[in-house]
This record gives C-alpha cells, sequence and structure tokens, in this order.
C-alpha cells in the first residue's frame, strides 16, 4: 500500500512562513543560475543561443586532463574509497606545499593547508571561523558570491564600487575609509566576473595599509583583519600579466591572509572538487572541524591524484600550455573583434582581459529600442542580446554593481569556436542596426 502524501503539502497555510529560520528567510537564489536556467529552457525549445553565461567548461572543448583521471581510475580500483582526513590526505597536503614553492616561490609551513570539495566550503569556513554577526566585511563589486557568504554569516557587508579604469580592483585608498572598523576584505583575482588582475603595485599597498592597521590593533588588543584571497583562476593568468599573492608581494601578510584555491578551474575540473586553503596553522584547528562536520571533504580518490598530478610538473607542462592558449585565445578573439566594432563606432567598449575565463564590455543601449523593448536596464540590455542576437551573457548587476552602466560578462568556456564566431556575428549585426533613440 502506499500512502498519498500530496494533500498534506496542497494548503500549509501559514506554515512556510513559520518553520523557516531567519537564515533561510534571507537567503536567495542565485542570479546567475537563474539567467542560466532561462538559456538552457530556449536551448531546448531550440532557439540556437551561445551561451556565455556559466563559469563551467563544456567537456568537449576542455577535457579534464587525462594524466588525472589516469591517477583517479588507478586508485579507485585499489580501494581507495573511503573517509579520508578531514583536513585532507597527507600526500595532497604535501604536494600543495611543494607546488606552491615551486610555482609561486611560497614556502609554507607543515600545518597550513586545509583540503575541501572545491573552494566555496573553504570560503565559507573561512568566513565562519572569522566573522562574527554583525563584523564588516569589505568587499567590491562586482563581486562573485561574496553577499551570500555575508548572509551567511550574518555579518556586515560593506560594498566599495571597483572602477573600470582600475581594472575593477579595489586600491588601498578606496579601502583606507575603512580599515579601521573592518574585520574581513575579500580580494579575488584574477577576477570573476572581470577577468582582469590586480597589479603588484595596488596588491602592495594594500598589504602595507593591512600590516600597519594591524600592528595598530596589536596594541589595543583588538581582533586583527584578515584578507581572503581568491585566486582560483590563478594559472589562467595571460602570459603577459603577473600574478601576484598577498604574501609574495608583503611576506609578513602571511598571518593575516587566507589563501583559496581548487583544480576546478585551474584544470577544468569543475566537477571532480578538489580545493584547499592555506592559512596561518592557529586557523587550521577549526577550519578542519567545521570542513569536518559539514562532511565537506573531497573523495580519497580524487585527493590522492590531485597529489599525483601536482608532482609531475613536467607531464602537465605541456598539457597547461595548451589549455591557458585555449582559453586566452577564446578571450583575445573577443577582446579584438569588439574592439574593432568600439572603432568603428558602434557601442560597445571591451576591457583587455588578463585572466580567468572571462572577457568584459560595455554595452550603452539606454534610451535605445530593438524591436518592440526600449533598453531602460542593465537587464533589457541582457535580454536585447539574449532574444535578438542569440547571445547569452551575465549583466555585472548579477554580482552586484551598480544599474545603468551596460557592463556585461562573457564565459568562454562552454562555447564552441563556432558558437563565438556566430554570436560576434550576430552581435555586430545587432549593433549595427543600431536601434532607435
Amino acid at each position: 500500500m502506499t500512502t498519498t502524501l500530496d494533500p498534506w503539502f496542497a494548503d500549509p497555510g501559514t506554515l512556510p512562513e513559520r518553520t523557516r529560520s531567519q537564515l533561510a528567510m534571507q537567503m536567495e537564489p542565485s542570479h546567475i543560475l537563474a539567467i542560466a536556467d532561462e538559456v538552457r529552457g530556449l536551448q531546448a525549445a531550440g532557439e540556437p543561443i551561445a551561451n556565455f553565461t556559466i563559469g563551467d567548461f563544456a567537456p568537449s572543448e576542455f577535457p579534464v586532463p587525462r594524466r588525472f583521471l589516469e591517477h583517479e581510475q588507478r586508485l579507485q580500483d585499489a580501494g581507495e574509497n573511503n573517509y579520508p582526513p578531514a583536513v585532507g590526505m597527507p600526500q595532497l597536503r604535501a604536494a600543495i606545499r611543494r607546488h606552491y614553492v615551486r610555482d609561486l616561490g611560497l614556502s609554507y609551513p607543515e600545518g597550513t593547508v586545509q583540503v575541501g570539495s572545491g573552494a566555496r566550503p573553504l570560503i565559507y569556513a573561512a568566513f565562519a571561523c572569522l566573522v562574527s554577526p554583525g563584523d564588516k566585511v569589505l568587499y567590491q563589486v562586482p563581486s562573485w558570491n561574496t553577499s551570500y557568504y555575508i548572509a551567511l554569516n550574518f555579518a556586515h557587508g560593506i560594498e566599495l564600487v571597483a572602477k573600470p579604469e582600475h581594472g575593477f580592483m579595489l586600491t588601498a585608498d578606496d579601502l583606507a575609509p575603512h580599515m579601521q572598523e573592518a574585520r574581513l576584505l575579500i580580494i579575488n583575482s584574477p577576477q570573476n566576473p572581470s577577468g582582469t588582475a590586480i597589479s603588484r603595485e595596488a596588491m602592495t599597498e594594500i598589504c602595507e595599509a593591512i600590516v600597519a592597521e594591524n600592528r595598530r590593533r596589536d596594541e589595543t588588543g583588538q581582533r586583527p583583519l584578515f584578507l581572503l584571497y581568491d585566486m582560483v583562476y590563478w594559472q589562467l593568468t595571460l602570459d603577459d600579466v603577473e600574478h601576484v599573492t598577498p604574501v609574495g608581494c608583503v611576506p609578513e601578510m602571511a598571518r593575516y591572509t587566507i589563501m583559496v584555491d581548487a583544480i576546478s578551474k585551474s584544470w577544468a575540473a569543475t566537477g571532480v572538487r578538489v580545493g584547499w586553503a592555506v592559512a596561518p596553522p592557529w586557523l587550521m584547528a577549526p577550519m578542519k572541524a567545521l570542513v569536518g562536520h559539514m562532511g565537506a571533504w573531497a573523495g580519497r580518490a580524487p585527493q590522492l591524484a590531485t597529489a599525483a598530478t601536482l608532482d609531475e610538473p613536467d607531464i602537465m607542462r605541456p598539457w597547461m600550455e595548451a589549455y591557458r592558449t585555449k582559453v586566452s585565445g577564446r578571450q583575445t578573439r573577443i577582446y579584438e573583434r569588439l574592439s574593432a566594432l568600439s572603432a568603428a563606432g558602434l557601442p560597445v567598449e571591451p576591457v583587455q582581459p588578463e585572466g580567468a575565463l572571462y572577457v568584459t564590455a560595455r554595452f550603452p543601449l539606454h534610451g535605445r529600442t530593438f524591436g518592440d523593448r526600449t533598453v531602460e536596464t542593465d537587464e533589457d540590455i541582457r535580454s536585447v542580446l539574449l532574444h535578438q542576437a542569440h547571445t547569452a551573457v551575465v549583466p555585472f548587476t548579477s554580482f552586484g554593481y551598480p544599474e545603468g552602466t551596460g557592463w556585461m560578462r562573457f564565459s568562454i568556456g562552454a562555447v564552441t569556436d563556432a558558437d563565438i564566431e556566430a554570436a560576434l556575428d550576430r552581435i555586430e549585426a545587432l549593433l549595427r542596426q543600431g536601434g532607435s533613440s
């Protein structure tokens, strides 16, 4: 006999409002995923959409390194399928430290690496272990998901609008009015969504300001200001752009920095879920406990396969070079094509990409009418590009940026070369059409 439960959900009355916690009531779904759902619906209906929305990879275009998959299969076959230590497999933690010595020139001591199932639970753990309800968190907009982590921890977010002329990165001057009241600062470089990177000069000035502020706090007994540095895209920095770290610029920042990294973007392995945080050793105990309580560890075999692959730089180097060349080639193609349209007087202003998977461009179309739609908002621009140029992008307003700027993000990992060319042709046709004013 089967008990049908539908009637018990048909008319819940006020039960939903009385059920949810304060946290549940203030949580919002991802704007980007909502856009992606709309795009998938159009594609399922047969619309020829070039989908530049999600920061992911089409496996047919960007497969996971074969060497990693060989290691993982060997380890699965060997029975490496039970629980890993909550802090991460020792082989992987040691391989990460060797990786940073070799490729970043940073020698971290043992006891500074926490492994997790991708970067997200480690970002959450860093927030939870540093930020108390009401603490102030400094972050820039545009910014990927920072506001959600602030809400999860009942913190007080202070948005700072990053300027295009600074590559959408914050400066020490931007931070100066807020330094004495903040508990945490978030920096992401290369950045999602802008595809730009922070310079050595800007990073050094910010880190020197943090060190000076924390020396002041040492004298008063205040809790220190920490920097959470999200650098999951650092291996996708373009060849002529320097990737910098807080600790590499100002070594004393090792005491105040949590760096978050992962194979998700560096190896096109978003579904594998192996990430790590490198942090002061005195933060390891609470982070380990929290990751363990959440069960947010990566699988044992993927961890060991990551360790083995990291320790084979000579084998991985040709793969990485080809991968980076393909990513940067797509970014450059979009940037150069949009730059040519801008030079021809059409309403588009691209930003030179420096890393990650993204190309940023401004479409100043407000006040123009395309078909039956008059552009009043950035959402209208996104909709015109989607429905009339069959090109799906994400507006910077989805990353917290002010309305009315026209900035859009192109993500290049889940499209084909043919998709890119067709989308650029359609965008050109749309912009040449001009729209009526």
